[in-house]
């Protein structure tokens, strides 16, 4: 399928009650069609990876379009630029938390910006950076503690902004961070106990979040299990 047939498909899919729905949960309308994931899922299966088609998809601006670019774009031809490009288009939650889980996470320069980007001060930008760091938890299965450990300094840095998709998302890096192995939990507990502390109310939300999470008997359970594993 070429740009013009998917875009058309995508259209033929669209449904404006959905897309009343997902504005109640923050997501911008704007060049939304309101398409399920699953619906979403099966387009990219059809077509497969395809990086082009990917641009083309992009370039549309539509919503939905953006998803499932970050679907079949192959994260082996992704460049940098292309990331700072997109990154750039970033307009709301879902697509930035899509392309960083489906795509972004999976480049060689996954780590990189994920350090780069928590430096940045627009609101999306600095959301993708924890996203990515997010991601990697879950799907890097190789990569070292000292990897995710670096992280911990900049979410503490970073617990402070009380914007509500920055906030999320540094509490969901917390979390993920602390659910890898029963070592990163014990240190992601004690760097929410110092966030804790923080004289903000951000800070005070992100951490009593993710105690209540880590310090769960069943997360500790699936920990020791895997560790004993």
């Amino acid at each position: 399928m070429n740009a013009n047939e998917v875009i058309s498909r995508l259209k033929q899919c669209a449904n404006p009650e959905c897309v009343e729905g997902m504005a109640k949960f923050g997501i911008n309308p704007k060049g939304t069609l309101g398409i399920s994931a699953p619906i979403l899922m099966k387009i990219a299966k059809e077509i497969g990876k395809d990086h082009n088609l990917a641009q083309e998809l992009w370039a549309s601006k539509i919503h939905e379009a953006r998803i499932l670019a970050a679907m079949v774009d192959d994260y082996k031809t992704v460049t940098e630029s292309q990331m700072e490009s997109w990154v750039k288009d970033f307009d709301s939650w879902d697509v930035c938390d899509q392309v960083c889980m489906r795509l972004f996470d999976k480049t060689s320069y996954a780590y990189s910006k994920a350090v780069e980007w928590s430096g940045r001060d627009e609101e999306f930008v600095k959301r993708a950076s924890f996203a990515i760091i997010a991601s990697l938890t879950v799907h890097d299965k190789k990569a070292a503690d000292r990897e995710f450990e670096r992280f911990l300094p900049i979410i503490a840095r970073e617990s402070n902004d009380d914007r509500n998709y920055v906030k999320k998302a540094v509490n969901w890096a917390l979390r993920n961070i602390g659910k890898r192995n029963l070592s990163l939990n014990k240190k992601a507990i004690k760097l929410a106990e110092k966030i804790q502390k923080i004289n903000s109310k951000s800070a005070r939300w992100i951490a009593s979040d993710a105690l209540r999470e880590l310090r769960n008997e069943k997360v500790q359970e699936r920990l020791r299990k895997k560790q004993i594993s």
